[in-house]
């Protein structure tokens, strides 16, 4: 686990943007469909980054309680 996943996976959802934008059917409805389809994507990468950066850096370490006495002198 590294920190240039997240730069990785922006670039990958930034090129799917840029595709959603220029592929989407003319139509009427072709600026809501733009942006259901790019805001669905950044909505999901925001989320993912989230939820690594926090397994990767996380805020509150664990703590281990209720050991037998022999292995609580190693912890």
């Amino acid at each position: 686990m590294s920190g240039y996943n997240i730069i990785w996976a922006f670039f990958g959802v930034a090129v799917a943007c840029a595709l959603a934008y220029v592929l989407t059917p003319k139509g009427n409805e072709q600026t809501v469909i733009r942006t259901v389809i790019i805001m669905s994507l950044i909505c999901c990468y925001l989320m993912w980054a989230v939820t690594y950066l926090a397994q990767l850096h996380p805020l509150i370490f664990p703590k281990k309680v209720g050991l037998r006495p022999p292995h609580q002198e190693r912890f």
